[in-house]
C-alpha cells in the first residue's frame, strides 16, 4: 500500500503551500554528500576561488591599517588599538574546543556558512557607529571593541568546520597549485579594493570637516560588506560538502592530544619559537599604520599603497621561498627570513631623525619591499615546518598546539605593545655627534628614539633572543644558513657578472662581501661561504672516481679555497672551518654501493690531512675534530648512515695519525669527539646513541690488521710529510 500510494497523485497537493518544499530544498543544499562527481568538485573549486577573492577583497577594506585609522577617528588610544589587534587572535584557540562538536554533529557547511554570515554582517553596525554615536568618544570606541569581539568569536567557531570541509573537498594532487592560484586572485582583489577604499576616504576627508570625516569610513565599509563581505558566504553556499568521515574508535581526543606536543623535547622549541615570535612581532606591527598616520603624517592612501607594495612582493617571493625550502629545508629559510624581518622592524626607527626627513619615504619604500619578502618566508615556513617535524599520525594535535601557541603570543603582543606605546609616548633617548670649531657648532643626530621607536627596538631585541630557539630545533635534511644566502645571491651575481669588466663596477660581482671580507675574523663567513667550500669538494670527488686521483682533487680544492681566502686579505685561522665543510661536501658526492659511504669518509679524512699536513699542535687537534664533524654532518644531510661514516672517519684518523704527528690513541680521541659532537648536534637521539655506542665498541687495531686501508696506502705517503708517529707529549 505504501508503494502504491507513493505512485498515486495526492488530491490535495494542488492546494498545499509550496513553502515546505522550498524549505526542504534549501536545507538539502546544505546536506553533506556521500560522493561527489568530477563536475561537482570542479564547480566547488570555482566557487571556492570566488569566495576567497570576495573575502580577501573585503578583508583589505577592513584590514589592520584601515581599521586602525577608523579606530583613531573614533577616538581610540594606543592601548585600545592593541586590544583591537589582539581580539581576533585571543579568540582563535576556541576553534580547538569546537572540533569535537563538529565531529559529533557534522554539517560543516551549515555551521561554517551560517557563522561566517553572522561574522560578515556585524560589519554593518560597525560601519554605522558614526551615525549612532558622536565621534570621537569613548562610547564609540567601546562599541567598536564589542562588535569586533563578537565577530572574532564567530570567526573562531566557524574556522574548524571550514578547514575540515576544505581538507576533504580539494583533491590532494592539486592542493598546492589550487591554493596558490586562489591566493593570487585574492591578493589582486585585496590590492585593488583596499587601495580604492583608501582613496575614497581621503577624497571624503578633503571635502568635509570634524565628525563628518568619519562618514567616509561608513560609506566605504557599507559598500564593501554589501558587495563583497556578504557575497563570501553566498559563494560558500554553492560549494558542495563531502560527507565527513567519523573519527576512529579509541582515537585520542584533540584536547588530550594537545598536551603531548608540549612534552615532546624535539617539538617544544618550535612551540616556544612560535609563541615568542608572534608576541615580539605583534608588539610593533599593529602600530605601523598608526605610526605612519600620526608620526609621519601620511594619508590613508599612502599607507594602503605601502601595504599593497608589501603584499605584491609577498606574493612574488612565495614562489622563491617555496622551492628553496624544498631544497635546503624550512628551518634555514625561516632563520634567514626571520632575521631579515627583524632588521626591517629595526629600520623603522630610522624613518625619523627625530622627525620626518628627506630619506623617510625612500626608506619606507625599501622597508615595505623587504617586509613583503621576509613575511612570505616566515608565514610559509612556520606552517610547513610544523607539518614536517610532527610525528606521523599525530599531525592534527601537533599542528593545533602550534596554532594555540602562535595565537596566544599574537594576542599578548598587541596588549603589551599598546601599554608600552603609552609609556614611551612621553619619553625619548637622543645621542648627538657635535663638532665645534671657531666658526660655530655643528650637531648631527646619531640616534633619536621616542614613542614607537622604543617599541620597534624592543621587538628587535626580543626577536634576536627568540631566534635562539631555532638552534635547538632539528629538521631532517636541513642545510646551513650559508646555503640559503648563497642561493639568494646567486641570481644577483649572474646579473652583475657582465659588469665586472666595467671600471668602478667590479665590486658588484662580490657585493655584499667586497668590503666586509677585509675585516679580520670573518673570512669564512664573508670571503668564502661554507656552501661554496662544500660544493667545491662535492664536485671534486664526484668527478674524480676512486684512488689517488680522488685525494688529489680534494687537496687541489682545498688549496684553491685557501688561495681565495688569502686574496681576500684574510688574517684569521680558517683551517678548521674549511676542513669541516670540505669533509661535509664530500659526503654529498654520489655513491654507487653501500661500501662507498665508508670509502668517502676515508677519502675526506685523508685529503684534509694531506692538505693541512704542516700545522701547529693545536691546529692538528682542531682539524681532526672538524674533519670528523663534517663527515658525520654531511652523512646526515645526505641521508646516509652516520654510524658507518663515524666509524670509518675514526679508523682513518688512526691510520693517518702520522700525518698529524700524533699517536694513534690521540688521533682516535680527537676524531671520535668531533663525530660524536656532530651526531649530538644534528642527528636524532637514537642515531646519536648509536654513534656513541659504535665508537666505544670500535677496535681500530683489528680493522688495521684486516687490511681495510690497503687501497689507501699510496695516499699516506704525502710529499714533504712524515709517517713517523711522534708522542705529542
Amino acid at each position: 500500500m505504501v508503494q502504491e500510494s507513493s505512485l498515486m497523485p495526492a488530491p490535495s497537493t494542488a492546494t498545499e503551500d509550496p513553502e515546505p518544499t522550498h524549505r526542504f530544498r534549501l536545507l538539502h543544499a546544505f546536506e553533506p554528500r556521500p560522493t561527489l562527481s568530477e563536475s561537482e568538485i570542479h564547480s566547488g573549486l570555482r566557487f571556492l576561488t570566488f569566495e576567497g577573492t570576495a573575502s580577501m577583497g573585503f578583508g583589505s577594506i577592513t584590514g589592520s591599517g584601515f581599521l586602525a585609522a577608523f579606530a583613531l577617528i573614533l577616538g581610540a588610544n594606543n592601548l585600545q588599538i592593541g586590544i583591537l589587534a589582539a581580539l581576533p587572535f585571543a579568540t582563535m584557540p576556541l576553534q580547538v574546543v569546537t572540533v569535537s562538536f563538529i565531529e559529533h554533529v557534522g554539517h560543516r557547511k551549515l555551521i561554517s556558512t551560517s557563522l561566517w554570515l553572522c561574522a560578515q554582517a556585524i560589519w554593518i553596525p560597525i560601519a554605522l557607529i558614526p551615525v549612532l554615536l558622536s565621534v570621537p568618544s569613548a562610547g564609540a570606541v567601546s562599541l567598536l571593541l564589542a562588535f569586533i569581539a563578537a565577530r572574532s568569536l564567530f570567526v573562531a567557531m566557524q574556522n574548524a568546520a571550514w578547514n575540515s570541509w576544505l581538507r576533504d573537498l580539494v583533491p590532494q594532487n592539486v592542493l598546492g597549485s589550487f591554493f596558490a592560484q586562489r591566493l593570487m586572485y585574492a591578493n589582486i582583489a585585496a590590492m585593488i579594493f583596499g587601495l580604492g577604499a583608501a582613496v575614497f576616504v581621503d577624497f571624503w576627508k578633503g571635502r568635509t570637516a570634524g565628525a563628518d570625516q568619519a562618514y567616509g569610513y561608513t560609506f566605504a565599509i557599507l559598500t564593501g560588506v554589501l558587495f563583497l563581505g556578504l557575497a563570501s558566504p553566498v559563494f560558500r553556499s554553492f560549494i558542495p560538502e563531502p560527507l565527513q568521515q567519523p573519527p576512529e574508535r579509541g582515537q585520542q581526543s584533540l584536547i588530550a592530544g594537545l598536551v603531548e606536543p608540549f612534552k615532546d623535547r624535539e617539538f617544544r622549541p618550535l612551540i616556544r619559537f612560535l609563541f615568542m615570535w608572534n608576541l615580539a612581532l605583534n608588539l610593533a606591527t599593529p602600530f605601523f599604520a598608526v605610526y605612519m598616520l600620526q608620526r609621519l603624517h601620511l594619508s590613508l592612501t599612502a599607507v594602503m599603497a605601502f601595504t599593497v607594495l608589501s603584499t605584491a612582493f609577498n606574493a612574488m617571493f612565495l614562489r622563491v621561498w617555496g622551492p628553496l625550502a624544498d631544497r635546503v629545508g624550512n628551518k634555514p629559510v625561516l632563520s634567514v627570513s626571520a632575521s631579515l624581518y627583524l632588521l626591517v622592524i629595526l629600520g623603522w626607527t630610522f624613518t625619523t631623525m627625530p622627525e620626518r626627513y628627506f630619506l623617510t619615504i625612500p626608506l619606507l619604500f625599501m622597508l615595505q619591499i623587504l617586509s613583503g619578502i621576509a613575511s612570505a618566508g616566515v608565514s610559509f615556513t612556520t606552517g610547513t615546518l610544523g607539518m614536517k617535524i610532527a610525528p606521523r599520525g599525530k599531525a592534527t594535535s601537533y599542528i593545533a598546539a602550534t596554532s594555540v601557541a602562535a595565537n596566544l603570543g599574537a594576542a599578548i603582543g598587541p596588549l603589551l605593545g599598546g601599554r608600552f606605546a603609552d609609556f614611551f609616548a612621553v619619553r625619548s633617548l637622543a645621542l648627538n655627534i657635535q663638532w665645534t670649531d671657531p666658526h660655530g657648532v655643528i650637531s648631527l643626530p646619531a640616534l633619536n628614539l621616542s614613542g614607537f621607536d622604543f617599541l620597534f627596538s624592543l621587538t628587535f631585541v626580543i626577536g634576536i633572543f627568540t631566534l635562539n630557539n631555532l638552534a635547538t630545533l632539528r629538521e631532517t635534511g636541513e642545510a646551513s644558513r650559508e646555503v640559503v644566502l648563497d642561493a639568494l645571491l646567486a641570481p644577483m651575481r649572474r646579473v652583475t657578472q657582465p659588469m665586472s669588466t666595467v671600471p668602478g663596477l667590479g665590486f658588484l660581482t662580490q657585493f655584499p662581501y667586497a668590503y666586509a671580507r677585509r675585516v679580520p675574523g670573518v673570512d669564512v663567513a664573508l670571503g668564502v661561504t661554507a656552501y661554496q667550500i662544500a660544493e667545491a669538494a662535492r664536485v671534486a670527488v664526484a668527478s674524480a672516481g676512486h684512488g689517488r686521483r680522488t685525494t688529489d682533487r680534494i687537496v687541489d680544492s682545498i688549496d684553491e679555497i685557501l688561495q681565495n681566502v688569502r686574496r681576500a686579505g684574510g688574517q684569521a685561522d680558517v683551517t678548521a672551518p674549511i676542513a669541516r665543510h670540505t669533509a661535509r661536501g664530500i659526503m654529498h658526492a654520489p655513491v654507487n654501493a653501500a661500501g662507498d659511504v665508508a670509502r668517502l669518509s676515508r677519502r675526506a679524512m685523508i685529503g684534509v690531512a694531506r692538505a693541512f699536513r704542516v700545522q701547529p699542535r693545536a691546529n692538528r687537534e682542531a682539524l681532526l675534530r672538524s674533519s670528523a664533524y663534517g663527515i658525520v654532518q654531511g652523512a646526515i644531510e645526505a641521508k646516509r648512515d652516520p654510524v658507518e661514516a663515524a666509524v670509518a672517519a675514526v679508523a682513518a684518523a688512526m691510520q693517518i695519525s702520522g700525518q698529524y704527528r700524533l699517536t694513534r690513541q690521540s688521533a682516535r680521541r680527537f676524531a671520535a669527539a668531533g663525530a660524536i659532537q656532530a651526531a649530538e648536534d644534528l642527528a636524532s637521539e637514537e642515531e646519536a646513541e648509536a654513534v656513541r655506542r659504535a665508537l666505544v665498541e670500535f677496535d681500530a687495531s683489528s680493522i688495521a690488521e684486516e687490511g681495510s686501508f690497503a687501497d689507501d696506502r699510496e695516499d699516506l705517503a704525502a710529499p714533504n710529510g712524515s709517517n713517523r708517529t711522534e708522542d705529542p707529549s
